[in-house]
């Protein structure tokens, strides 16, 4: 644990480096005010698609601190007329800074829709983070035009429609033309339109085969009329009723399965099974008892990669790890060698056994990730016979090691943003500079980080090490001052909170959600006010939630008042202090007895609210062991999860040898 005079110190040895550093220049003065307020209406007019703003505001940061990102806001906005000579001059004055990667992703998705593919060839090698799905689809597309076999590379990119945009629906059509992707390619692209909600999309591939386009669109933003018209005639009409019946599903599985059972008779046998998948896949999120038959009945279908993920996940849920195994071993490589599936696997094998000792194969699957500090890393160590403990930390780091981080302008630029509340540039800038350093290096630009105080980037900077690690920077504990009494009080466990804030804000005082949450704690101001009402905190308004003191205490009270309400179970307060009790209470509701809580978590409905508790888990794991000073096990902590009325007994007797 991070005690309170070792941040002050920290804070006090850097001041003489931060004061010098580039990184605070421009907050000394009127005039360094009003050019941070210059920059950020000229970032604004960008965003607009301003022009005209942008060379108005740039006119007026002549001698900013960072020209770069100036002379990027002047000339994206007319990036698409820009002279190429003008753009390498960008990239040539600017050589090795983040903001030329992310002008080269700009020009590339710009040479790729003018199709000057010489140029997005010669452009493709530099640009460093490759991180962009459309540039990968470009990418794909020059090289199938050259006559490359790339089809396996684009069924593994072209997963999710919503992100598709000109560049992947470009290069489907243009695998499909070259024979390359072939007409059973198309359909399972169609379906996954439906999947996702992707009206273009769906239009697009209705044209390519040759179909409807209007009922292509009517099929996914109107599937009750589409379903009212009937089937239609031959297997392109059939692809897009069987999207009206995943999307009927989604609003009312009732509807979908009577649509379904009326069109029976005139869908082939395989199309039967492709309607029934995009009905069980829609049944799974509501945890159904009739989404098992579903899934049956879709066997033999070809699933897309959420399909074959909920399917394991309700064999999970009925316990048929035979199916699991069937399943997980059906998943194409890269979505096996996921740590969830790998740890699955593992444990639907050992079921299987009967005993861990009876199959070599589950132990060499959980020692593959036993070494991953993640949530399934965790449960799989514990497989291996081991509890979770906190990795002795090297020699500490020293002011010497830390003053050349200090001196990168990478690390000063990150540091002016973060200043400017600019999170995203300042993050860019932050992991640029990280680039080819060393642990050791690392762990010096998390200690950097935690005597500026931007403790997210410590966390997640030292987060990346793997033989030097010091969990004091990736587990921190700040405010332990007004923590510890307000816990105490409660009787509430420090580590779950500490655990549940690493995954909130990580410790940015300042976070706002999307939604109007606040503070380490992301308290929403409704909230709030009820629960200082609960307690009894008068004169309550909506700014007291970015202070500490107050953001913690009515935080902690809330997560207690949940606890209760959710009978004592971590994991289930968890998951209503991120998805709202009242959805909690209706996936407990599905549960007809206990069940093992790893089970539970792995099929909340919600992707954000899955992975959620996962980490808030596993971080309070390791909080604990910091805290305790001692093993712990994240499975006793997990336990199971009953219905609501079970007896602490009962739950005891029903899962006890589960395992």
């Amino acid at each position: 644990m991070i005690s309170a005079l070792k941040w002050i110190a920290g804070a006090a040895a850097m001041t003489a480096v931060a004061l010098t550093s580039l990184a605070h220049a421009d907050d000394l003065g009127d005039d360094g005010r009003r050019a941070d307020d210059s920059f950020l209406l000229l970032r604004d007019a960008v965003r607009q698609d301003d022009a005209s703003k942008a060379d108005f505001y740039a006119a007026r940061l002549g001698d900013y601190s960072i020209p770069s990102y100036v002379d990027y806001y002047r000339l994206k906005p007319r990036l698409k007329d820009a002279s190429y000579a003008e753009i390498r001059d960008f990239m040539k004055r600017y050589d090795g800074q983040a903001i030329v990667d992310r002008l080269r992703n700009d020009w590339l998705l710009d040479l790729g829709r003018k199709r000057d593919w010489a140029t997005f060839d010669e452009q493709l090698p530099l640009f460093v983070l490759n991180d962009d799905t459309q540039v990968k689809c470009y990418a794909l597309q020059s090289r199938a035009l050259k006559g490359q076999k790339v089809a396996g590379e684009a069924r593994e990119l072209l997963t999710a429609p919503n992100g598709y945009g000109e560049p992947c629906a470009g290069l489907i059509a243009t695998l499909y033309q070259a024979g390359q992707f072939n007409i059973d390619d198309l359909y399972a692209q169609l379906r996954l339109s439906g999947e996702y909600n992707a009206t273009g999309q769906a239009r697009r591939i209705a044209a390519l085969l040759g179909g409807n386009e209007k009922k292509a669109v009517q099929a996914v933003d109107l599937p009750a009329i589409a379903l009212a018209k009937g089937v239609g005639s031959g297997r392109v009409e059939h692809e897009i009723y069987i999207v009206a019946i995943g999307r009927m599903a989604k609003t009312s599985t009732k509807l979908a399965v009577l649509a379904l059972n009326k069109a029976s008779s005139k869908l082939s046998p395989q199309e039967q099974q492709e309607a029934w998948a995009a009905v069980a896949l829609q049944s799974s999120y509501s945890l159904s008892q009739e989404t098992t038959e579903y899934w049956q009945k879709s066997n033999g279908a070809a699933l897309s990669i959420d399909q074959i993920q909920w399917k394991t996940r309700i064999a999970l849920r009925n316990g048929d790890w035979k199916q699991v195994e069937k399943n997980i071993r059906s998943m194409p490589s890269s979505l096996r060698a996921d740590p969830a599936w790998v740890y699955w696997l593992g444990r639907s094998l050992m079921v299987q056994a009967g005993s861990i000792q009876a199959t070599g194969e589950a132990m060499q699957l959980f020692r593959s990730i036993a070494d991953q500090s993640n949530f399934y890393g965790q449960l799989a160590l514990e497989e291996t016979g081991k509890l979770i403990t906190i990795p002795q930390p090297g020699l500490p780091i020293g002011q010497s090691e830390v003053a050349p981080i200090a001196a990168n302008p990478n690390f000063q630029r990150a540091i002016k943003f973060f200043s400017m509340r600019l999170r995203f540039e300042g993050t860019r800038e932050w992991n640029w500079g990280l680039r080819g350093l060393s642990e050791r290096e690392h762990l010096a630009a998390a200690e950097f980080a935690r005597q500026n105080n931007i403790l997210d980037r410590m966390v997640n900077t030292s987060d990346r090490t793997r033989i030097q690690v010091d969990y004091t920077q990736r587990f921190p504990s700040p405010h332990i001052d007004i923590m510890h009494p307000t816990t105490q009080t409660l009787g509430l466990d420090k580590a779950w909170v500490y655990g549940l804030i690493r995954q909130e804000s990580r410790f940015i005082m300042d976070a706002q959600s999307h939604v109007g949450a606040s503070g380490l704690m992301q308290v929403m101001p409704s909230t709030g006010r009820w629960v200082a009402k609960k307690i009894g905190l008068a004169d309550f308004a909506q700014d007291m939630l970015s202070d500490v003191r107050t953001n913690i205490l009515l935080g902690a009270n809330y997560l207690n008042m949940v606890l209760g309400n959710m009978d004592g179970s971590q994991v289930l307060a968890t998951a209503a202090y991120n998805a709202g009790p009242g959805r909690l209470r209706s996936w407990r509701s599905t549960l007809v007895k206990p069940m093992d809580s790893a089970v539970f978590i792995e099929s909340i409905p919600f992707v954000e609210t899955r992975t959620y508790v996962k980490n808030v888990m596993s971080n309070t794991t390791y909080y604990a062991a910091l805290f305790e000073g001692r093993p712990q096990s994240l499975k006793a902590r997990l336990g199971t999860v009953a219905p609501r009325g079970y007896t602490e007994q009962e739950q005891q007797e029903s899962s006890f040898g589960s395992r």
